[in-house]
């Protein structure tokens, strides 16, 4: 995966620090809005960061003033319009999670100021979410003739409870980081957009120095435990002996009795 620098015309960009990766949404002067090229680009990046063996972990975060408004509404009429598709053919996962290939790796979230509609949306696809103190989240589009149809109506429910969604969704009243952290959609809050992305860093690294199969393994488990808990509990034992066989179980043995830090190698 290669890096793609902040320039004023780079919708989405890629920083490598190590075996983390920082994708950031950089449409500042139209509120971080994502418009038809900028969604590809994300998902592009997403398919390049789950591809690439020497990435563990991956943070999302927005330049400027806020995280993202969410769609670009006016871009994506206009490309409907033109009767193009997108992410057509392979090379693409998702932002939204909605259809397969999925990431099968970590992805971090850090937000802060606006994050509204769709861009609460991609924020739920995320393993871990920190927020800043200022952010206002929004799931308002049935006050504007739509209805969310990112996949809120799916994670939103799930993550936060029935009752708590359907408040916001049904209402389209905005709510803050910290009725986030109640609610569970948010896993710590930060007091700037400085600290919040720090912070997601901070996990990242944390997982990255962890043996990256079982990490893989964790949220394959976990992922189908969603869909179908009897089938996660009946390939936990398969998955875990296949791990006593790998290099980095021998590894995570000989550091604890040489007492040092782990490296672990992926194989």
């Amino acid at each position: 995966m290669a890096d793609i620098p902040y320039g004023e015309r780079t919708k989405i960009t890629i920083e490598r620090k190590g075996h983390i990766v920082l994708i950031g949404i950089n449409r500042p002067g139209i509120d971080n809005r994502l418009d038809p090229e900028a969604t590809e680009s994300l998902a592009r990046a997403y398919y390049q960061y789950d591809r690439d063996p020497s990435l563990r972990a991956a943070v999302l975060f927005g330049y400027g003033e806020r995280f993202s408004r969410g769609v670009d509404v006016d871009a994506y009429k206009a490309f409907v319009q033109s009767g193009k598709t997108m992410m057509e053919g392979p090379g693409f996962i998702d932002p939204l999670g909605r259809t397969k290939p999925a990431l099968t790796k970590p992805l971090i979230v850090a937000v802060h100021g606006d994050t509204w509609n769709m861009a609460h949306e991609i924020f739920l696809v995320a393993d871990i979410r920190i927020a800043s103190e200022d952010t206002d989240f929004g799931q308002d589009e049935n006050t504007h003739g739509r209805f969310p149809g990112g996949g809120s109506t799916v994670r939103f429910p799930r993550e936060a409870g029935w009752g708590n969604a359907m408040r916001f969704i049904l209402t389209g009243d905005h709510w803050d980081a910290n009725e986030a952290l109640r609610m569970g959609t948010v896993q710590e809050v930060a007091t700037n957009r400085d600290a919040a992305r720090a912070k997601a860093v901070e996990i990242a690294e944390k997982i990255a120095a962890c043996a990256p199969l079982g990490i893989k393994t964790s949220i394959a488990s976990s992922h189908l435990a969603l869909e179908d808990p009897e089938a996660a509990l009946a390939q936990l034992g398969d998955q875990y002996r296949a791990l006593l066989t790998t290099r980095d179980f021998q590894e995570g043995r000989d550091a604890e009795a040489q007492k040092r830090p782990p490296v672990y190698e992926g194989r």
